[in-house]
């Protein structure tokens, strides 16, 4: 779905978007560049947005390699194309390497992902933005829809936060964006959880043991060497060394920072843990990620949650 190097600047993907879903009644649920589910075959659907490319990985990679393992629908849509998020390197040039890490990331996790062109660092919650985010989950026939807060240190995270936010509503709303058909049914929304305090901290609904797949999502994120190793918009030639050596020990030590990261959300939320896993289980959790249920969609109960999460014996 990325098409820089294809497309002059005059036919912008929103525009592309915007002609296929019109093009006919077969196409209106198409997603360029992406198989969609068959239907009615019983898996659940879940579509995760995050603002960059590596957002929904970082967030939410290793439930999605969970998903995908039973055989779920899991779609990760990037909301702008990253084009300025390294130190050296911007524009269409880094917009295709990541879009290119970040596919590698997808194979890894055995799920598959959507880049949105919008430039990094500039986004907006307009009105285009909100008719393809509907357009999005409506197409996927979500399930289940994640994305981040609103109150975050960089203005994509809000916005994006904001624009899942605002479709949350709007996806069963029949004359808002007619060419692609209203849901019958709300999704769940569900937020990432985050260590922001202001205005509410966040919470952690549901808990996921990710122990089973930490090398997995840690290969993923590996491959997305721009951001990671070499540390992206705030990095330095310094971080990642010229010889193999030298960038053997850097992968190293971004691995072992992220083990330490999931672990800290385990140990956060070890009484939510235990609630999800009885008795000793809880204490045997190593890594997890979190989610808050967001009070737009629907109001999952915890038989819902446990349907949609179905990893809990």
């Amino acid at each position: 779905m990325h098409l820089r190097s294809h497309l002059p600047r005059a036919f912008p993907l929103l525009a592309l978007l915007a002609l296929v879903f019109a093009l006919s009644p077969a196409l209106r649920a198409a997603i360029p560049g992406v198989t969609l589910p068959p239907a009615g075959d019983g898996k659940l659907r879940i579509i995760a947005f995050g603002a960059h490319p590596d957002d929904c990985e970082l967030q939410v990679g290793g439930t999605a390699a969970r998903w995908a393992a039973l055989g779920h629908h899991v779609l990760l849509v990037s909301v702008t194309n990253g084009d300025i998020g390294h130190w050296r390197e911007a524009g269409g040039p880094l917009a295709l390497r990541r879009k290119a890490e970040v596919d590698a990331a997808h194979r890894i996790l055995g799920i598959q992902g959507v880049v949105l062109d919008n430039h990094d660092g500039e986004l907006e919650p307009t009105l285009e933005n909100r008719r393809t985010l509907t357009r999005l989950i409506r197409a996927w026939n979500a399930d289940l829809v994640l994305g981040p807060r609103t109150n975050d240190y960089h203005p994509d995270h809000r916005y994006t936060g904001v624009l899942v936010q605002d479709a949350a509503f709007m996806v069963t709303v029949p004359f808002f964006c007619p060419d692609v058909p209203a849901m019958t049914k709300n999704p769940v929304f569900l937020y990432y959880t985050d260590r922001f305090q202001k205005p509410a901290p966040s919470r952690a609904d549901v808990v996921v043991s990710i122990d089973a797949v930490i090398e997995k999502k840690l290969d993923a994120l590996a491959v997305m060497v721009s951001q990671f190793a070499e540390g992206g918009a705030n990095g330095s030639a310094a971080l990642y060394p010229a010889d193999a050596a030298g960038q053997r020990e850097r992968q190293r030590q971004v691995r072992a920072n992220f083990h330490r990261r999931y672990q800290a959300i385990a140990a956060r939320f070890q009484k939510e843990l235990a609630a999800w896993y009885p008795g000793p289980a809880a204490e045997k959790v190593q890594h997890a990620e979190a989610f808050e249920v967001c009070e737009y969609g629907t109001q999952p109960d915890r038989t819902a949650l446990k349907r949609l999460f179905p990893f809990f014996d």
